[in-house]
């Protein structure tokens, strides 16, 4: 199979798209060659039969010049894929779609997010299947929708947990861009209501702004922790690469996922594989947590029921916490390593 990936960065210095290189890198392993376009080249190392191409070298051009160099590739190296496989981006199907139809070419999307827009539905109509994590992440009612779990690598983040002890005080976790849809505010009302309880906690946020109208929001936040005295009790680190991210967890005790039920978002399970567990508002997660699942789900913007939960797992004994740790981690290995799931694309695209 000679296989063309679409993305939108190749770069392992990316916060947000440094982890597609493990990708592309197991999709190496069942493919004569892989070609990968992309939006932004940086630094990677990828295996021989990898070939990176770039339509937008200057991160300046405009949607109309990057969409006509990718239609020029498209027809140019033809004869060099056989398959495609388009990662998150719909506007690929939409450009590319209707061809690769009409030349039998099998195209596979994944796609794992809330937002439901014409592109997505155009997209959806030329795919032959579309790949999700889960069905919560595809609001699209289709067939051709196939939940496939997330793929993570689990060996970057794995580490030995038998004698892992809680810290004084109990450090939390946010890694996600600072926007209102992660929901910083509630993790930082919880955190007053811890205070008042006399628990003491310290939360670090990973993550910085990156849309139209986050800067504001981000601001907000601040000025909510400067309101209830958390100054000295909230960090924020800013971006940190991905290769940077086992470290993260390694002084961590828990991590907070707070957007509201849709797709699985992939930093639970790496929190997860790193023997760090995940409070989420997220119900999706409830099955996968397994006897856990009261435990670790709290209510959407709920810093009440938050703080009641991270105080009652504070409180449990390390024999229990151990435990949890095991089976969240023995969850992340079993059904969401990056090998296992590119094996099961591969086998839908063959």
């Amino acid at each position: 199979m000679k296989l063309l990936i679409t993305t939108q960065a190749v770069d392992q210095n990316d916060p947000a798209l440094a982890f597609f290189l493990q990708w592309v890198s197991e999709f190496a392993k069942h493919c004569e060659q892989v070609t990968v376009v992309c939006l932004r080249e940086g630094k990677y190392t990828l295996p021989d039969n990898v070939r990176v191409v770039c339509i937008d070298p200057s991160r300046r051009s405009s949607r109309i010049s990057r969409a006509i160099r990718f239609i020029s590739f498209m027809f140019r190296e033809r004869a060099s894929y056989d398959t495609v496989f388009v990662h998150m981006n719909p506007e690929y199907l939409v450009l590319g779609g209707w061809y690769w139809r009409l030349r039998g070419i099998r195209s596979g999307l994944w796609y794992t997010h809330r937002s439901v827009d014409l592109k997505l539905r155009i997209a959806t109509l030329f795919a032959n299947i579309v790949f999700t994590a889960s069905p919560e992440g595809f609001r699209l009612k289709n067939d051709k929708v196939c939940a496939m779990g997330h793929g993570i690598d689990t060996d970057r983040f794995h580490r030995e947990i038998s004698d892992l002890k809680l810290h004084k005080p109990l450090n939390l976790l946010c890694v996600g861009r600072i926007t209102p849809i992660k929901d910083q505010k509630t993790a930082v009302e919880a955190l007053a209501l811890l205070k008042k309880e006399g628990v003491d906690v310290h939360l670090t946020f990973i993550g910085v702004p990156s849309a139209v109208g986050d800067d504001a929001y981000a601001h907000e936040v601040k000025e909510l922790i400067a309101q209830k005295g958390l100054e000295g009790q909230v960090t924020f680190a800013g971006a940190v690469t991905y290769d940077d991210m086992p470290k993260q967890y390694e002084n961590m005790d828990f991590s907070l996922n707070l957007c509201p039920t849709g797709g699985l978002d992939k930093v639970v399970f790496e929190s997860m594989a790193a023997g760090v567990p995940t409070l989420v508002a997220n119900t999706a997660f409830a099955n996968l947590f397994g006897p856990y699942k009261d435990l670790l789900v709290f209510r959407h913007g709920n810093a009440r029921d938050l703080a009641m939960k991270i105080e009652a797992i504070a409180r449990l004994s390390e024999e229990s916490l151990r435990d949890i740790r095991i089976e969240l981690g023995r969850t992340v290995w079993g059904k969401a390593d990056v090998s296992a799931l590119v094996t099961s694309i591969v086998q839908y695209l063959i």
